[in-house]
């Protein structure tokens, strides 16, 4: 059935949207990149789950990015099922570690505690929301989980694909105030989120009043039609596009609620 989650979705989701949300973490939270002087040289983590493309991300003490190869001193994390490693995501298995001793000693010291504050930022307590600072920042990554999560669903989920095949070619734009302008790009009914900088004008845009709306809307708190009615968040330009990037994102709202 189309409202059946498919644990491989969830695997691309949780290998390139939640732990793809590590470089922005690093960069936005001290206590965060206060963790990378513990990399004593530049290492490279692999995570490999059957039936999911293998993705690799680069750790220094100048902060985390994707990679498109292993470089350095290489550490896998291996699983045996795509539901294998969304327990590990959810804490509650451990990964199959293919190390050295200097590797292991960077999963314990370094991507463990990494995994540990992104997983506060990005399921908050109510205690950590009182904080405003904190509240933002949890904004900013939960945007940034959102927006790479709905290019996974858009190429590997059934429904999501049938929306996609529906999205022209063009940008989209996530905007919070005049702070954040986040871009999907569509292309051949297949979605990319880079993270980057946008560049460029968008086809067209979701536009939140501010973080403490987008936020709101994303958490479930507020939902997005009353928020259209009361002029929070706003629409502009192809409106078809927003529509079925609309049915996606409520598409990755069913999968991170999990």
């Amino acid at each position: 059935m189309l409202t059946d989650l498919d644990q491989r979705v969830l695997a691309h989701i949780n290998l390139y949207a939640v732990l793809g949300a590590l470089p922005s973490l690093v960069t936005l939270v001290p206590e965060a990149s206060a963790l990378l002087s513990g990399v004593k040289r530049p290492t490279s983590v692999t995570v490999r789950v059957p039936g999911v493309e293998p993705g690799t991300y680069l750790f220094s003490r100048d902060g985390v990015s994707p990679a498109d190869a292993a470089t350095g001193r290489r550490v896998t994390l291996a699983f045996t099922s795509p539901e294998h490693f969304n327990r590990m995501v959810a804490g509650k298995a451990q990964p199959i570690p293919l190390a050295g001793p200097g590797g292991l000693g960077f999963l314990t010291k370094v991507f463990a505690p990494l995994a540990d504050v992104l997983g506060r930022y990005l399921q908050p307590a109510g205690d950590d929301l009182v904080d405003p600072e904190f509240r933002d920042t949890s904004t900013i990554l939960t945007l940034h989980v959102a927006a790479a999560a709905i290019a996974q669903v858009a190429n590997q989920d059934r429904q999501g694909m049938f929306s996609a095949a529906l999205i022209p070619d063009g940008q989209i734009a996530l905007e919070v105030g005049d702070q954040i302008d986040l871009r999907l790009a569509a292309s051949g009914h297949v979605l990319t989120f880079a993270g980057t900088a946008a560049t460029g004008p968008a086809r067209a845009a979701l536009r939140f009043a501010d973080l403490t709306v987008a936020g709101d809307v994303l958490s479930g708190r507020a939902s997005a039609l009353s928020s259209i009615c009361d002029g929070t968040l706003g629409m502009r330009g192809y409106i078809p596009m927003l529509d079925n990037v609309s049915r996606i994102l409520d598409r990755v709202g069913h999968y991170l609620g999990e």
